[in-house]
């Protein structure tokens, strides 16, 4: 496993994460890359339609420098509906099958928002990482049984749920609010006693586009709770509607939110596009 040395003079206990008794330093940015087992997500570069394609794409992007791979079988874009648990099983099991015989101790998250689903993979494959839009509030078992897993947990902030979050996002102050949601949240799960804790403002989710900028541009105010920041905007709407573009034509805008990103102190890019990422992370690392 490369850069996960904790002898870096940047290390910090709580800029790191446990992945399974390995110890990821995110002191120094890091790119965690998409897998959608999806028919609808929102930008079709994402999607698998079967195992072998995930294989394919996860194979590619770990070449490419990805630290870890994000699975998701359920769309959450504006607008999608749910799926039932069973059904999310039945398209996330193939795929982490072949990506662990693959790949055995490669950092593995699971983009889900169910218990049971956080559970079962865990139990059955191992994974190092779940990856909560909700951060429990879809589903009330959620804190607990991440409690119980003791793996770290990504909780990102979403008003009203992916059918209905676009319709009317509404703040009085966009960050304060953002600001008080995590307290909440990291305070309940510490109190459990999970500390492997990553923070996500959760771009696109219940925000406008005014909004969305406004959150990119004070994002170093969530450095006050001294836990890692991850930022997941890759080809949004926010990119490729202020672009008047769409998904597909969103990489250099995408590029451009992710350097500004870094330099607010995010620790994570969750990203399509590895490549680019990496090569941002990388000028970003020899200016700063």
């Amino acid at each position: 496993m490369k850069n996960f040395s904790t002898s870096s003079p940047l290390f910090s206990r709580n800029l790191s994460l446990n992945l399974g008794g390995t110890i990821m330093n995110l002191s120094s940015p890091r790119v965690m890359g998409i897998i959608n087992a999806t028919p609808d997500s929102f930008f079709g570069g994402s999607r698998v339609s079967d195992a072998a394609q995930a294989l394919e794409k996860a194979r590619e992007m770990i070449q490419q420098g990805a630290d870890i791979l994000d699975v998701g079988a359920v769309s959450t874009r504006p607008g999608s509906q749910e799926i039932s648990e069973t059904e999310e099983l039945e398209r996330l099991s193939p795929v982490l099958e072949v990506l662990r015989e693959a790949f055995p101790d490669f950092p593995l998250s699971v983009d889900t928002w169910r218990a049971g689903v956080a559970r079962t993979v865990r139990e059955r494959f191992g994974i190092q990482l779940i990856n909560d839009i909700s951060a429990g509030s879809l589903d009330p078992k959620m804190f607990p049984t991440m409690a119980q897993l003791g793996i770290p947990y990504i909780i990102m902030h979403m008003q009203g749920t992916p059918a209905n979050m676009q319709n009317d996002p509404a703040y009085e102050n966009v960050v304060d609010e953002l600001l008080q949601f995590f307290a909440e949240k990291v305070y309940k799960l510490r109190k459990l006693g999970l500390n492997d804790i990553v923070i996500d403002p959760g771009f696109g989710f219940g925000k406008t586009l005014e909004q969305n900028y406004t959150l990119l541009g004070q994002l170093d105010s969530f450095r006050m709770f001294e836990l890692p920041l991850m930022v997941g905007i890759s080809r949004k709407s926010m990119i490729y509607k202020l672009l008047e573009s769409e998904p597909a034509h969103a990489l250099n805008g995408s590029t451009a939110a992710h350097m500004a990103a870094l330099l607010k102190g995010t620790n994570l890019l969750r990203v399509h596009d590895v490549q680019a990422a990496v090569e941002t992370v990388k000028i970003f690392q020899q200016i700063y």
